[in-house]
């Protein structure tokens, strides 16, 4: 099984920074950039934009909800016409540092509270659909692996857009294939050795268990590191050795 490592990243803002961007972008495929509404500004994106291509790292908008202060993890009621619109604005802004660069927006992720509310909510994804399609049927969408996944590429595929499987090696899950809440204690594994043990097994088995225990036959395209956690850059320097094996 072939699996990509993909990293939230661009998301530093003014003064303030967020990650290690910088030293992470040469050991990932796949970077998740910041699209200006939960973190990042012009100039960071223009930055980690330019900094995804000298390491020829493909580029995802990461789009979220307007909440600077909450860094996008809450969920704000919206319109289904909002959430097309805030996607679209925010991909809109990434892909014109794009064009510059002489590349483009591969696929989607959206971020925090938009990324829950999507999995949980039809509307949500069909409104997140509809942004991507009205303006270029070539990006994918990327989504939580799960139990339901021909569900949602049902849906995908009446919009005619591709979707694209992530799973979250250091997220505990639940028996129906969801995370756990961050609300809860357990919700992020924090052994790196049952970290790189729950890879071994989606490489070799496509399969993660869940927190009691339970064995989750899981699709994965794409597996999300972090790049602000202690010791991310030599972890995720471990976890990509572990997946081009």
């Amino acid at each position: 099984m072939s699996i990509k490592l993909n990293c939230d990243m661009g998301e530093s803002f003014g003064i303030w920074k967020m990650g290690l961007d910088e030293e992470i972008m040469p050991y990932i495929n796949m970077a998740n950039l910041a699209c200006g509404f939960h973190a990042s500004d012009a100039l960071t994106m223009n930055r980690s934009v330019a900094l995804a291509k000298k390491y020829v790292v493909t580029i995802g908008a990461h789009p979220g909800y307007q909440d600077l202060v909450g860094f996008g993890r809450r969920s704000i009621p919206c319109s289904d016409e909002e959430i097309s619109s805030i996607v679209l604005y925010q991909i809109g802004a990434l892909s014109v540092f794009c064009k510059v660069h002489d590349t483009y927006v591969s696929y989607v992720k959206p971020h925090g509270g938009l990324y829950h509310d999507m999995m949980n909510k039809e509307n949500v994804f069909r409104a997140i659909l509809s942004a991507i399609s009205s303006y270029d049927k070539n990006i994918n969408l990327m989504i939580l692996s799960s139990p339901k996944n021909e569900e949602y590429a049902k849906i995908a595929q009446s919009y005619n857009i591709s979707l694209l499987y992530e799973v979250f090696a250091d997220r505990n899950y639940n028996d129906d294939g969801s995370l756990v809440s961050r609300s809860e204690d357990n919700a992020v594994i924090h052994d790196e050795k049952e970290v790189i043990s729950r890879v071994k097994n989606l490489k070799e088995k496509g399969t993660l268990n869940s927190i009691s225990g339970k064995e989750l036959a899981l699709k994965v395209d794409a597996l999300c590191v972090h790049g602000d956690t202690k010791n991310a850059l030599e972890f995720i320097k471990i976890l990509r050795k572990e997946i081009s094996a």
